[in-house]
Formats: C-alpha cells, sequence, structure tokens
C-alpha cells in the first residue's frame, strides 16, 4: 500500500516520550513512524507533553493524573518553553509547593515508577480515538510502562489486537521484590498473557521473559530497533591532531568512566610518549559521581573534555541529535560503555545504531553479552570485557597504532540494522494478528 492511499489502517500508538528530542526511548518510536507511513499505516499518536507536537501524524499530548508524574512532565514542558532561568525556577517553586502534599501522599501510598499515573489519562485519551477512528491495532512502546499499562486496559475494554515494544527488561530475576518490582511483574505477566505480539530489544531478554511466562510461547520476538542512515549527513574523516575518542549518551554509576581511564593509565604507563596523543570528549549529562571519583583519581585529566548536552540550536535551527549526529562523524574513535550490572547481559545501549551508521571505529566495553560481542566484531569493531584493563589497555594500543598509521577511515560498511527493517517485521506481524482477528470476526 503507498502512503498516499486514502484507506490506511489505523494504529493507536501509545508512546509516553514521544518526540523527545535525544531520548532513546522517543527515537525507537520516532524513526519508525515515516516508514509505517509509507507502508500503509496511519499512526495516531497519545504521549506526554514532553516532547514536541507532532506536524505530520495525528498526535494527542496528555498530561499524567498523578502529581509525581505531573510535577515530572511539567518541569520538562516548561524548561522547554521559558529561557529565563529565574522564571522557571519561580514556576517550578510554585508547582512543586502545591502539589507537596499529595506528591507526599502517592510517594507512601503507591511506590511504584514514577508515570504510572499517566496511564490513566493515556487511557481516555486512547478510548477516545478508538470510538472515532476505529484503529485496527494497539501498540504500546516503552521506555515507560505506563504505555504499557494503558495499552493493556484499552485491549481488554475493547478487545482490540494489542502488539508491546519492550525496551529495557521490565524485571530482573534477582531483584529484591519491591512494590515497584512487584508491579513490574504483574504488569509484565499481563504483556505476555494477552498481547498478540511483544518483542524484546535482544535475545537474552526474551529468553528470560519466556523462562518465567511459558504461556508467551511463539507470542514473544527479538526485533533489534537499529538506526537508519537518512539522518546522518557524512563527511569523509579527517585525521586531526589529537586521537579523539568520543563518548554519547550519559554517564550513570552504573556506566561510567571507571574502567575506561584505569585502561588509559596501564598505557600510559606502557607508552608515556602518547599521553598527548588523545583527547576523549564527553557529550551528553553531567559526570555521574563514580566518573567525577575516576576523574579526580586520574593523571591525565587534561585529556578529558566534557560538552554537555548538545540542545537545539535556535540559530541553525538543528535539533540536538542532529548536532550529536555531527560530532559522531567527525571523531577518531566513538566509545561505547556497556556498565558492569545483570542486566546489560539482556541490553544493548540503542546508541550503538547510530554508532554503526557513522562507519566510525568503536571501543565498546560490553559486559556479559554475547550478542552484543557478536554485532560489534562482525562489523570489525573493538569489544573488549567492561571491567578487563589490561584488554581495554591493548585495544587503545592497537587504536593509537592506527591513528598513527591514518587507518582510521570510514568502513564503508552499512549498517545492517535499520529502523525501516525493524518496522517491516512489526508491521508483517501486526499484519498476520489483524488478518487473524478479522477471520475470527466473520
Amino acid at each position: 500500500m503507498k502512503s498516499g492511499n486514502k484507506n490506511k489502517q489505523v494504529w493507536l500508538v501509545i508512546s509516553h516520550g514521544f518526540n523527545m528530542d535525544g531520548r532513546a526511548a522517543s527515537q525507537t518510536i520516532t524513526d519508525k513512524i515515516p516508514h509505517l507511513l509509507n507502508m500503509g499505516v496511519k499512526p495516531v499518536v497519545v504521549s506526554a507533553i514532553t516532547g514536541k507536537k507532532d506536524d505530520v501524524v495525528e498526535h494527542h499530548q496528555v498530561l499524567p493524573a498523578g502529581p509525581v508524574a505531573l510535577r515530572f512532565d511539567l518541569r520538562h514542558f516548561l524548561k522547554r518553553r521559558i529561557s529565563s532561568r529565574f522564571i522557571y525556577r519561580v514556576m517550578m517553586t510554585a508547582i512543586s509547593l502545591v502539589l507537596l502534599p499529595f506528591i507526599l501522599i502517592e510517594k507512601i501510598f503507591i511506590r511504584i515508577e514514577t508515570h504510572w499515573s499517566w496511564a490513566i489519562t493515556a487511557y481516555f485519551s486512547g478510548a477516545s480515538i478508538i470510538r472515532r477512528l476505529k484503529p485496527t491495532v494497539i501498540y504500546s512502546t516503552g521506555g515507560a510502562n505506563s504505555a504499557h499499562l494503558a495499552g493493556y486496559w484499552l485491549a481488554r475494554r475493547f478487545g482490540l489486537p494489542w502488539i508491546a515494544e519492550i525496551h529495557d527488561p521490565m524485571v530482573l530475576d534477582d531483584q529484591e521484590k519491591s512494590m515497584r518490582v512487584r508491579f513490574a511483574g504483574w504488569l509484565e505477566g499481563k504483556i505476555c498473557r494477552y498481547a498478540d505480539v511483544v518483542w524484546w530489544f535482544t535475545e537474552e531478554a526474551l529468553a528470560r521473559a519466556r523462562a518465567r511466562h511459558p504461556e508467551l510461547a511463539e507470542r514473544g520476538h527479538c526485533i533489534i530497533p537499529g538506526s537508519d542512515s537518512s539522518e546522518f549527513v557524512r563527511t569523509p574523516y579527517q585525521k586531526s591532531k589529537h586521537l579523539v575518542i568520543g563518548h554519547f549518551g550519559s554517564l550513570a554509576d552504573t556506566r561510567n568512566l571507571e574502567y575506561l581511564l584505569k585502561g588509559m593509565t596501564l598505557l600510559f604507563e606502557m607508552h608515556p610518549q602518547w599521553i598527548d596523543d588523545f583527547r576523549i570528549q564527553l557529550y551528553g549529562g553531567s559526570i555521574d559521581i563514580i566518573s567525577a571519583s575516576a576523574l579526580r583519581n586520574f593523571s591525565y585529566p587534561s585529556i578529558v573534555e566534557q560538552f554537555g548536552r548538545l540542545e537545539a540550536d535556535p540559530v541553525t535551527g538543528e535539533s540536538g541529535r542532529d548536532q550529536v549526529l555531527k560530532r559522531m562523524n567527525a571523531v577518531d574513535c566513538l566509545l561505547l560503555l556497556h556498565g558492569t550490572i545483570p542486566v546489560c547481559s539482556e541490553y544493548i545501549p540503542s546508541k550503538l545504531y547510530e554508532y554503526f551508521w557513522t562507519q566510525r571505529p568503536i571501543l565498546a566495553l560490553v559486559w556479559h553479552n554475547p550478542q552484543m560481542e557478536r554485532m560489534l566484531l562482525k562489523l570489525g569493531h573493538w569489544a573488549v570485557t567492561a571491567n578487563e584493563v589490561e584488554s581495554i589497555a591493548s585495544a587503545l594500543e592497537e587504536l593509537h597504532i592506527r591513528w598513527t598509521n591514518n587507518d582510521l577511515a570510514d568502513s564503508k560498511v552499512p549498517s545492517p540494522y535499520t529502523s525501516e527493517a525493524a518496522t517491516r517485521r512489526i508491521f508483517e506481524l501486526a499484519k498476520d494478528v489483524s488478518t487473524h482477528e478479522s477471520l475470527q470476526n466473520l
């Protein structure tokens, strides 16, 4: 079906973080929208107010019902619209004071994820859309689990096919059983029982969910989300004065610079003449506690340069993501930090797919994830165990040798992990479900 066809099938898409510039949870769904349109789907989106109102598809932005999520969403909404930090702080202080008693009550009695209450307003908005447009599919997508809660309620209420896209694992087998974990486990069970199609982003996440919920059976899938090349304005690589290793994305105490800096220290002990050759450039949010401590103990702090989060440029009109992609394309090597916690075995950072499309060399510090290692090594990149300092130093040594020999040109190997391929597979799975549902209703 062509995109101009007036008889497009309608999909109700529920995504809390839709159109939030630079957010992985947003990119995963927004990148699929053009492909859905080309496949004959008319997406109608329900999201939070935190992103930009879409001007291509029908887009409904709703506030959450609870005070904790309301404060969170208003903070992001106002920050994008108020240029004066003073006015922004005054407004947020006033909002916080008004909401404070209700926030305390919610935090005492409902200790689950921040955005759970957004599911309530998303449900009512979705119900109105269903009555008006009669969509063929309900499509709920993370990160916030509230999207799946709304999808579950709507599917049960209206009897429509429901497909669910799980970004990060909802449940880890060794987690303490807090109220939040029990809620996530309950919701995962509902998804595995009632969703007509559900997919995770890694083989291990799918395998563990299927082990917890055997009733999932063949309705569960692994679909790599990928990223598309069309957004990358590629420029030829040019070696510069310094060997620049670029990290793009947030740092956290679970994903930090500690072992990289230890590897660099070991490298410089072996090759002190190389110290001034290196530069580590950090793009993203603020430095986490562990990275800050590692930097304080690092003997060569001048080689680490922090650029923070790149926001939309009002002068050039470039989004933060556009600016990031340009800088990714220019560095000598891209750094991917996976972390060293149990969830890593079920998780692949979405940034990896953008990295692949730049065709620049990647140094990835990977933790207990054979699928991710295979993907990197197959395309000629470095995949080293995240806490093996000697292996990190060896990879850096090889990187420097290649930089010295001017052997870090673009790989010219296009990424096989595309958003279009992921969307096509989702479309085929949803089509099978819709066809089956139609036959049952005859």
